[in-house]
């Protein structure tokens, strides 16, 4: 089966209690080899949308590799995330354009409607929010990409409205 296809169908399947069986199914498609890592840490969070604690601990095993190098190389790419993130993934460029052209507002703004800092998820995991340092859009600025949806020259009034408009 094509790992795109076992992929869809992982993600698919609703039940919490098969993780190591959705983990086995991903090792399936590689060879147990060290570069293998970064793929099988984003095939799993593909399909969990994180790394969940045992993926990490499963991976080292299946790789021969001391845990502590799996949890080097998911804490260290900021693609990888260790908890359960939102439903809604909402990004707000820190960069230089935008913290210029007033990104912190937008942020303060962002984080007072969803009730929650950069780099949380809200208690019913709806929202996730995070800043970037740059999304080399600085023609935009400033920039918040929602869903991965680009909306530029945003203001803190237009973030909550699009936050609501996602929200109903």
């Amino acid at each position: 089966m094509p790992l795109d296809s076992l992929l869809s169908t992982l993600m698919n399947e609703k039940a919490p209690d098969n993780i190591q069986q959705k983990l086995n199914k991903v090792y399936t498609c590689y060879e147990g080899l060290h570069k293998e890592l970064i793929p099988i840490l984003q095939d799993i969070q593909s399909i969990f949308d994180y790394l969940p604690p045992e993926s990490l601990a499963e991976t080292a095993a299946f790789l021969n590799i001391p845990e502590s190098t799996v949890y080097g190389v998911a804490t260290f790419y900021s693609q990888f995330h260790l908890t359960p993130q939102g439903k809604n993934k909402v990004k707000l460029c820190m960069g230089t354009a935008c913290h210029v052209r007033g990104a912190d507002e937008i942020m303060k703004a962002i984080e007072k409607k969803l009730g929650i800092k950069s780099g949380g998820s809200t208690p019913d995991f709806e929202f996730n929010l995070e800043k970037v340092a740059c999304f080399g859009s600085c023609a935009l600025a400033p920039v918040m990409v929602v869903n991965n949806k680009v909306y530029g020259n945003v203001t803190p009034e237009q973030a909550v409205k699009i936050l609501d408009n996602i929200s109903s």
